[in-house]
Formats: structure tokens, sequence, C-alpha cells
């Protein structure tokens, strides 16, 4: 119980903390509300169940790291926890003869709980420590040509150092406190607390007491110190992480990018070059970030050795945030662009756009988003972009494909296969967007040949558009190339709602994201499905006879655009086993899956300086499966895989899918 004086100090102190703190979080807000787009309060209210689950659960975060992130887990829940024990602490500072929760069954567990997650928070945050600090793994830290705000490392060390000591001496402050109360009686609904208070067994009622009161202000008097703080570091992400989730704009795919509207005469910016040009989420995404470099784990082009660093993204934003946070709070613009203090030039033409880093994050953050944003800046506002991408926007401007290959020259691919065109059969079951890689490349025409052969033979009612299609604009996407993607989409929407569909099958997982995620913000919806996926029914449903299985061991790659931007990782699988008595995985699958290299609009340009090229690195993973067979199901990881397998002399043999079926089906149909 606080005497008198006790709590008038508390009182002052408490709204002195509270003053400061609204004047920073107002401060954050405006900083927050300078980004571009309005927050869907709608979506949000749907969130909320699944935010809170999500806070509780920590689900994104056991995917990797499983000891640390449990002891990130017992600091987590205990902070949750501690939202109680302060609140009840303080109450029963001020009332007299007050047991929060009550002396009963409630009160029992609330007091367990404080007592568990109390040397809970102690030990996992002594082992964060000593893993930030001392062990100091590899992954926490960018290497040395990668673009790094100069108080960054130190920065992030400091703040691990004085969040970590704070944490410590919060706690332990309480629970000793806890002990204290003990010092002449047990409790054992408090065993840790009560197994402490053996030590103060010789001490008198009045040095008990006043160790009591010490205990309560290094409690709860530190927190009203920390807290202005606690705001500026990085560890306000205990508080932006569910606020990042719940508040994260609603899309069909984590690939699925917003539109620009080019018929807005006003709109005098396109993409992003002063951190205000971001969108809101994208400002919140710095203060949500945790700095734990996992997206930086995982992303293949930090993998192979080149200088993006997604983390460094991040870690940069938020830096120059708190450093120029007061103009961009009052509505100034910023000083500087983020090509000079967020990330360079090359780092920006290095990423592969696979979204392993978006899908990684455990606090919603989508660093690929602000890497597109700023190469729409690039491209639209600067026409500044690697030469090699000139040939590929080229062939999409005049002949509508990437390859340059003419229209009149799109069916070759189908010489001497019965395939029907949308002219000669205007209502089929499906209409099979062929896609340019699959009309127009060499080996991927391989591939719609043999998806031919197996339609004919299951006798799906299927029709292409032959001629008239023409290119997604998927790569000009990603490339930045907005205003290109713009020409090429409503083009296509016009197109296929006259064609009406009624369902869309194509084997290039980039044609089925575009076709599926981002064509409706253009007036087309459709339902899209991938080849494997058809493949899979038809096989189920007996309309392929299967001869005989694949031999030798078999491992499967999943396409970025496929596994992890579509979810869709068992229809291959499952029509492998079909053929195949001897599938392996490789290490990175699944949704962990690492990407061929070829995604972003890499396909049409060098990659960035590395110590390794992203599909070379992918064909040794598959190599040291031991498989004989590397089975894929998108045209792009069909080149990228198969350049790479040349270059490094292996005996692996890559074929998409359709072709491991085609060799295995036990009649085909008859030339014509």
């Amino acid at each position: 119980m606080l005497t008198l004086l006790e709590r008038i100090i508390f009182v002052i102190a408490a709204i002195s903390t509270l003053i400061t703190a609204g004047w920073v979080v107002r401060r954050i807000i405006l900083i927050i509300k300078r980004g571009q787009g309005e927050i869907e309060w709608r979506e949000a209210t749907r969130q909320l169940l699944p935010t809170m689950l999500n806070t509780i659960v920590l689900a994104p975060v056991w995917r990797m790291r499983f000891w640390t992130s449990l002891t990130h887990a017992f600091v987590a829940w205990g902070f949750l926890f501690y939202l109680l024990v302060n609140i009840g602490d303080v109450m029963e500072g001020f009332i007299p003869n007050f047991h929060f929760f009550g002396m009963g069954m409630l009160g029992d567990l609330y007091r367990l709980g404080a007592d568990v997650f109390s040397v809970g928070v102690l030990s996992g945050m002594l082992a964060l420590i000593v893993r930030r600090l001392i062990i100091k793994p590899r992954e926490m830290f960018t290497r040395e040509t990668t673009l790094l705000h100069p108080k960054a490392i130190k920065g992030i060390q400091r703040d691990s150092l004085i969040v970590g000591t704070f944490i410590i001496f919060h706690v332990g402050a309480r629970f000793l406190g806890e002990s204290f109360q003990l010092a002449a009686s047990s409790d054992l609904w408090q065993p840790f607390a009560s197994g402490v208070s053996i030590i103060w067994g010789g001490w008198n009622e009045t040095t008990i007491l006043i160790a009591e009161h010490a205990a309560f202000w290094g409690a709860l008097g530190s927190i009203m110190l920390f807290i202005p703080y606690f705001l500026y570091s990085k560890h306000i992400h205990l508080i932006m992480t569910p606020i990042n989730i719940l508040l994260a704009p609603q899309r069909r795919s984590m690939g699925e990018l917003d539109s620009l509207d080019f018929d807005d005469e006003t709109i005098e910016q396109f993409g992003a070059t002063h951190l205000e040009h971001l969108g809101w989420s994208q400002i919140l995404d710095a203060y949500a970030c945790i700095m734990c470099n996992r997206c930086q784990q995982v992303c293949p082009a930090y993998n192979t050795g080149k200088i993006l660093s997604p983390a460094a993204l991040e870690i940069n934003k938020r830096y120059f945030i708190n450093g120029e946070g007061a103009r961009l709070a009052a509505g100034e613009d910023s000083s500087i662009p983020l090509v000079e203090f967020a990330i360079t030039p090359e780092a920006v033409w290095a990423c592969t756009a696979c979204g392993a880093c978006t899908d990684i994050c455990p606090v919603g953050n989508d660093p690929m988003r602000d890497i597109i944003d700023i190469r729409r800046a690039l491209v639209l506002m600067e026409n500044s972009f690697p030469e090699q991408l000139q040939s590929a926007f080229r062939g999409m401007e005049r002949t509508v494909n990437p390859w340059g290959i003419t229209p009149q020259e799109r069916m070759k691919w189908a010489d001497g296969i019965d395939v029907a065109t949308i002219e000669q059969n205007p209502n089929p079951e499906y209409l099979w967007w062929v896609g340019c890689a699959g009309a127009t490349d060499e080996r991927a025409q391989k591939v719609s040949r043999s998806f031919a052969e197996i339609l004919n033979i299951a006798g799906v009612n299927y029709a292409v558009l032959g001629q008239k299609e023409i290119c997604t604009g998927d790569s000009a996407r990603r490339a930045g190339n907005e205003y290109l993607f713009y020409e090429l989409a409503t083009t296509n929407v016009a197109l296929l709602n006259e064609v009406s569909p009624s369902k869309i099958v194509t084997t290039c997982p980039h044609c089925l994201h575009t076709l599926k995620n981002e064509y409706p913000a253009f007036g087309g919806d459709y339902e899209v499905i991938h080849h494997t996926e058809l493949i899979n029914d038809l096989i189920a449903n007996d309309n392929i006879p299967i001869q005989s299985g694949i031999p030798g061991r078999v491992t499967y790659h999943d396409p970025c655009y496929l596994g992890r931007q579509n979810q869709i990782v068992d229809p291959p699988r499952n029509v492998i086993d079909r053929v195949s008595q001897d599938r392996i995985e490789m290490v990175r699958s699944y949704r962990k899956s690492s990407c061929c290299g070829a995604g972003g609009a890499q396909m049409w340009k060098e990659e960035e300086p590395g110590e390794q090229r992203v599909s070379e690195n992918r064909i040794l993973e598959a190599q040291s499966t031991g498989a004989n067979v590397l089975a894929v199901g998108c045209p792009f990881c069909m080149i990228m895989l198969s350049d790479a397998a040349k270059d490094k002399s292996t005996e692996l043999a890559i074929k998409d899918i359709t072709e491991i079926i085609s060799e295995n089906i036990s009649k085909k149909p008859k030339p014509k």
C-alpha cells in the first residue's frame, strides 16, 4: 500500500508520462498519414479476431529459428500478461487490502500466471541479449556493400541493450517485490517467488517494507521513465505489429499490386521517389519492423551475394524517419530520395519480386512492394532502368510479347496438333492461356505441345486465343513499367470480357497470377487455374491413362508465383506421385521455395553483381537431393534452371510436369 506522498508522486509522474507519450504518438500518426492511400476501416474490423489470435499465438514467428522464436515468445507472452499485472499492481498500491481478481481460483490462476511469466520473460530476455550482443549471429547484420544507415548497427545494439535491461529490471523488480511479500510465508500459486522468498527470511519487517516499496517503484516507475524512449526504439514493434497486421490492406495475393490512375491528369507523381510517396502501410512497416533480418535470410538475391537486403530497406526507412520525423510530421517534403538513403538503384534492380521477404515477415511487412514502387518511379518519372530491359519493353510495345515474335507466328507451336482457336470453338469449357513463353520460346513450346496432347487424350473441351493472345504484362509491371502494363491489361480484359471464358487454364504461374489477381482491378474477374491443377483432376477422374512410372528420384521446384504467391503446392506433387515412387523435397520447398531467378523481370536482364547466379544456387540445391529429374511447373523456371544445369554440366533432367505425364500415358493422339 502506497503512502499519500507516494500516490501524489505517482499520479504526477503518470500524467507527465502520458503527455510526453501522447506527443510522440501524435507525431507517429502524422508521419504515417503522410503515406499514400486511405485506411480501409471496414476491412480492419473483419481482421480484428484473426489479429488478436495471431498476436497471442505468434504464428508467423515459428516458421524459422525455433529456439530463438521460443525465447522471443516467452518475452512476448509475458509482455501481454504484464498488461494485466501492471494494472493490478497499481490498483493494489492505491486501494487498501485490494487483491486483483480476488482470492478465489481466478486470483490463484492470476498469481500463478504472473509468477510463471515473470520467470519466462527473465530467462527469455537474458537468452536474447546473449544472442544479440555476445553471439552476434551472422544473419543479424548485412554485408558491408549493402546500404545501411550509419547509426543502424550500433543503434540496434544500443536499443537491444537498453530495452533488454529495462525488461529485466522491470520484471525483475516486480518479481522480487512478490518475493518480499512472501518473506514471512509462502504461496503455492507463486512457486518461483516463494522459492526466492526464502532468501529474505531473516529480514525484519521494516526492511521488508522498504524493499517492497522500492520494488514497486522499480517495476512501475521504470515503465513511466521508459515509455517515451520506447516509442522511439525498434521495440515499438510490440505495439505496431498487431496494428500493422490489423490494418494491412486486403489483397487476393501478396503479389497483387495497386494500379495507378493514368487518366487523372492532376496526378504528378507515379511510384515512390521519396518516403512520403509510399503507401501509409509501407511507412507503418518501418515502425513494425522487428529488425530480425528474417527477410534478408530468405532473399534469393542476398543469398547469392548481391547487395539487396530487404531488412536494410526497412531499417533505413526507420532511421530516416527518426532523423526527419519533425519535418515529415509538419507536412514538409523529405530531404533526399529513397534511392539515396533506403536502397540503392543496384539493389532495386536485383530484386526477383519472389515475395519471400513478404511471406516470411512475422510482423506483416512488405519490402517487395516498396521496391516495385521505387522501380515505378525510376521508370515512369526518370526513365531510368537497365538498358537490357529496353528490348523486352520494345517487344511488348510492338509485337505484344517480350520475345519480339510477331502475332502471326504465335500458333506455330501447334503445327501438327489439333488445337482449336476461340473462333473455331467459341464456347469451350476451358480457355487455355498459352502465354508468351509457351507460344514463342522453343523450350516452352515443347511443354505446350505436351499439354495439348494431354488435353486431347482426356477429351477436354478447350480453345486458345491464337493470334489474339497478347502478353499479360507481368514482366512490365514487375519492372516498374506500369503504363505499359496498363495498356496490355486493359486490352486483354476487353478481349476476355468479350470471350467471357468459363474457366481459364494456363501453364505459366506469372500469367495465372496476373489474370487471377491483377486483372480484377481493371474489370476482369475470371476463374483461373494452373495446368497442374487440371491434370491432377483429370488423373483423379481416370481421364488420363497412366502407363508407367519414372525411374529414379524426382524433386519438385515450387515456382514463386504458384506456391508462395498463390498457395498452389499440393496438385503438382499429387501429379508427380502418380508416376513416381521416389519424390524427395528440397530443403527450401513449398512456400519456402527459393526463386529460379527469373521473376521481377530478371528474365530479360543480366543479374546484378554477386557471388552466384540465383538459378545456379537453386540447381545446386536440386542436385544435392540426389534426384535424377527436377520437375517444374513454370516456363520461366524451365528456362532459367535448364540454362543453369548446362552451365554446371549436370545430368539432372529438367522437365515440366506436363512432359512427365505425357511421357507416361498409354496412348497419344495421331498427328494430323
